[in-house]
């Protein structure tokens, strides 16, 4: 038991440490949370969590050394970029109708937020790097104590990614009460710029991989 434990408690810890990293989900969990409150970040991470658990068979059916492969981060850096510039055009496009406090037509509004958090799980290849060569790793010692060693792994890590990004959207959806309309749309504004650079950063990897 103190074994399955260790394995929860570094688990959760080493998911802080990827979470705590800006990326696009971040981006993605605080303009939602502007607009739908402190649910964002749990819904988007279920998205994730789902998406991470498919992943994880993924793993166990050996395929592993295909998501290390080089055209495999092509085609998913590639693709990443052009989802997150189309997330980036849906917040610019609905930037002059925001409004904090009318729910109108904004395109964030109406996503699906466990979809969206699996997209842009999806959409960041060095995600899918991680699980194929950390969490790979992670998976391959928890297995040797059985299938309990894995679900406490699991558990570990997606707490981890829960606990950080609840925190971020209880924390935005608290402030909105001090936000204007100028200042949520200046939010939305800068999100949005930060998944174009990320999504430029993705492609310019992936031609330098070519």
């Amino acid at each position: 038991m103190i074994t399955l434990l260790t394995i929860f408690v570094t688990s959760l810890f080493v998911a802080f440490s990827g979470a705590l990293m800006p990326g696009p989900l971040l981006t993605i969990t605080i303009s939602e949370s502007a607009r739908r409150g402190a649910v964002a970040g749990p819904l988007l991470i279920l998205g994730h969590g789902i998406l991470e658990l498919i992943l994880l068979a993924a793993l166990f059916l050996g395929l592993g050394p295909v998501l290390e492969h080089r055209m495999f981060f092509l085609i998913a850096a590639f693709a990443g970029g052009a989802i997150m510039f189309w997330m980036a055009w849906g917040m610019f496009r609905s930037l002059p109708s925001l409004s904090v406090r009318v729910t109108g037509t904004n395109v964030t509004a109406k996503s699906n937020l466990p979809l969206t958090g699996a997209l842009m799980s999806l959409a960041n290849p060095y995600w899918i790097i991680w699980w194929a060569t950390i969490g790979l790793g992670y998976v391959v010692y928890a297995r040797q104590f059985g299938a309990w060693g894995v679900v406490f792994f699991f558990t570990g890590h997606i707490a981890g990614d829960l606990i950080w990004y609840w925190a971020i959207s209880f924390a935005v959806s608290k402030g909105k009460t001090l936000f204007t309309d100028k200042v949520y749309r200046i939010l939305i504004g800068v999100c949005g710029g930060f998944l174009v650079l990320f999504a430029i950063y993705l492609i310019f990897s992936a031609f330098a991989k070519m």
